[in-house]
């Protein structure tokens, strides 16, 4: 599996999307199956900085993602803004 960079909730959040859609489900199944509703789903992948911490992780648990915390490359965020 591929490694992917984001620096932003909104780069974050169009990662989550991807994968959940390689996954093959939508926002209300891979909502169902963390127990949250497909709008707080649909804020997640949007990058809206007000969501928990709690539910990230759960969402990356559901798509079977981890985070990894590693010093910052020398890229800068529009750099890493061109891989979306």
């Amino acid at each position: 599996m591929c490694e992917h960079i984001a620096r932003t909730e909104k780069q974050l959040g169009a990662i989550l999307r991807r994968m959940r859609k390689q996954a093959g489900l939508t926002q209300g199944s891979l909502g169902s199956r963390i127990h949250l509703r497909q709008g707080t789903i649909s804020r997640l992948e949007a990058g809206e900085p007000a969501v928990q911490i709690r539910t990230l992780m759960e969402a990356l648990a559901a798509l079977e993602l981890e985070l990894v915390v590693r010093p910052r490359s020398r890229g800068s965020a529009a750099d890493i803004e061109d891989l979306f």
